[in-house]
């Protein structure tokens, strides 16, 4: 996160994707989550920065995570245009560094006030991050059991050929039958590497198949600093000694020779835990309350780890209607909305129902009834054949955003 900070603050990422649009696509529910003014956001970028210094070092420990936690997750809700599933990662991963004391040896904190300093703590606090990372592996293996990703090889048919320049792997890109190998490669290793981490025969060959897997998809997609956060966060499956041996060797520095952790809010702290992961478990499944292709319609598909599944673009068409005298224009989306945003929306169905609803608003007259806005939206999901995604002839400006069923959304 100090890394992701000082790159946002250089290449000049806070103006571009949050100053500079006119509109935003927040979360349903979260509009009240609004941009601040340009210094508000490079003020939350530099305590995000310094929180992050924190966390790392160990110092303040317990006011830098929750800072860490709350910077972090204000910008992802500010526009779920740039939605990754590493970035709600590390948003979870920030906000479970609030319940466990992770500055009670080798830190900053430990070193200022040594009675804070601790030789154990109790096995949930290095469990629950085990538990969530085996999560993020397991439920992206299970949702590429699908004949699109394992019979067709989608969309690694797309992907593979698109990266053959790549130095060393590039050529085994080109073989044609390497996206099949590829797909079952994948799954196989997202559902079983975390089971091969947690025993200790199989520990050290299963990472480093966590720092191929990691490495390799690094080089092929554009994803930040995941890889590292990834091949990093895995460590935790390693015991003890390995992390005292290598910490020690390090800084020179030991363990206190005795005190365990024993919170005085202990027991709420576990049932947040608990809480915690069990929304972990059901939110993935939440895509069973909805009609159709889950990959067509997105209705649950964001926090669900379900990582790189598919190629989708899309082209959007907006009307508008006036109801008085019948006359109609077509948008300029460029007008509203930048690249990316332009890019994202066109095949999300919810944030072409918010832009929708941001055109009757805009178009809308005192005293007049509002405008009537449709949209023509062409999409192509895994390199099939384009299809309408949008009933064309709905006033998307009546329809409702929600969690309910979209029935204006066209069956793939």
């Amino acid at each position: 996160m100090t890394i992701s900070s000082v790159r946002f603050l250089l290449l000049g990422w806070i103006n571009e994707q949050y100053v500079a649009p006119k509109i935003h696509f927040p979360y349903y529910g979260l509009s009240w989550v609004q941009p601040l003014p340009e210094y508000g956001l490079y003020a939350v970028y530099g305590a995000l920065l310094l929180s992050s210094l924190g966390v790392m070092v160990g110092a303040w420990y317990r006011i830098s995570s929750v800072i860490l936690f709350g910077a972090f997750t204000y910008i992802e809700l500010l526009d779920k245009t740039y939605y990754l599933n590493h970035y709600y990662f590390v948003s979870i991963v920030a906000f479970l560094f609030c319940l466990v004391p992770a500055n009670r040896a080798w830190s900053v904190d430990a070193r200022m006030k040594p009675s804070i300093a601790v030789a154990s703590v109790p096995r949930w606090t290095i469990a629950v991050f085990m538990i969530q990372i085996s999560m993020v592996y397991v439920f992206a293996g299970i949702a590429k059991i699908t004949p699109h990703w394992l019979l067709d090889a989608m969309p690694l048919r797309i992907w593979l050929p698109a990266n053959d320049t790549l130095p060393v792997i590039g050529p085994i890109f080109s073989i044609s039958w390497m996206p099949w190998v590829f797909s079952w490669a994948g799954m196989i290793y997202d559902c079983t590497v975390p089971f091969f981490l947690m025993w200790h025969r199989t520990r050290l060959i299963a990472y480093a198949a966590v720092i191929g897997f990691h490495v390799v998809t690094g080089m092929m997609f554009q994803i930040g600093v995941f890889p590292l956060v990834m091949i990093l966060m895995t460590l935790v499956f390693f015991p003890a000694q390995y992390h005292e041996y290598a910490l020690r060797r390090l800084t020179g520095m030991t363990l206190p020779e005795s005190g365990s952790w024993n919170p005085t809010w202990g027991t709420p702290r576990l049932m947040v835990v608990a809480l915690h992961l069990f929304l972990q478990v059901v939110l993935p499944f939440r895509f069973l309350l909805y009609p159709g292709d889950l990959y067509w319609t997105e209705q649950g598909y964001r926090f669900s780890w379900r990582v790189m599944l598919m190629e989708k673009a899309g082209y959007a068409t907006f009307t508008v209607h006036d109801p008085e005298s019948g006359r109609k224009g077509v948008v300029n989306n460029r007008d509203w909305l930048n690249a990316h945003q332009e890019k994202q929306m066109a095949f999300q169905p919810d944030m072409i129902l918010q832009f929708a609803h941001v055109l009757r608003d805009a178009y809308s007259k005192p005293g007049y009834p509002p405008p009537k806005v449709t949209a023509e939206v062409w999409v192509t999901m895994n390199g099939e054949r384009s299809r309408l995604l949008v009933d064309p002839n709905r006033d998307l400006g009546k329809e409702t955003d929600g969690f309910h069923h979209f029935d204006w959304i066209l069956p793939r």
